[in-house]
């Protein structure tokens, strides 16, 4: 069974959004890219010769950039998180995903310029669940309800009191 693709419906962003993601990501690459024909003008309303689809690789991740039109927007109920070792890699990956116009959000969350949710987070902060005591625990997600953009050394300083 192959993995799992991820799709991303845009209204005719699909091209930027695929230059765009592909740019941060390390092996980020485009592949194909499939133009509307004169078939299915009926359907679909794009002008013959525009980008339908762009498939493209980014972090080793398959992704599909649809131009579908502007039935469906991106919101919250589905975000792609990006796991972090360092305050370097949070500090990047944040800056190059608000580039343009994201917004930031709570927990590490933000929305990039094309509106999909992404949430920047330190791997440490899954090891400080799994082994932290119950006060720990708690201690950390406190501080992470704080929190915009995750500070590696705060949730440290909150883990061991």
């Amino acid at each position: 069974m192959k993995p799992f693709g991820i799709c991303l419906w845009f209204d005719s962003e699909a091209e930027d959004a695929a230059k765009f993601y592909t740019s941060i990501f390390k092996d980020g690459r485009i592949g194909t890219i499939a133009r509307f024909g004169k078939e299915g003008f009926e359907h679909h309303g794009k002008p013959e010769g525009s980008v339908m689809t762009v498939d493209f690789t980014a972090n080793g991740q398959k992704f599909v950039a649809v131009n579908g039109g502007p039935i469906f927007k991106f919101n919250e109920s589905i975000s792609l998180m990006v796991y972090c070792d360092t305050q370097a890699q949070i500090d990047e990956y944040w800056e190059k995903l608000m580039a343009g116009g994201g917004k930031p959000q709570q927990c590490g969350w933000l929305k990039d310029k094309f509106g999909l949710s992404w949430q920047v987070v330190p791997t440490i902060m899954d090891e400080m669940q799994k082994d932290g005591t119950p006060e720990q625990v708690k201690r950390v997600m406190a501080e992470m309800y704080k929190m915009v953009k995750f500070d590696i050394e705060t949730l440290k300083r909150a883990y061991k009191g």
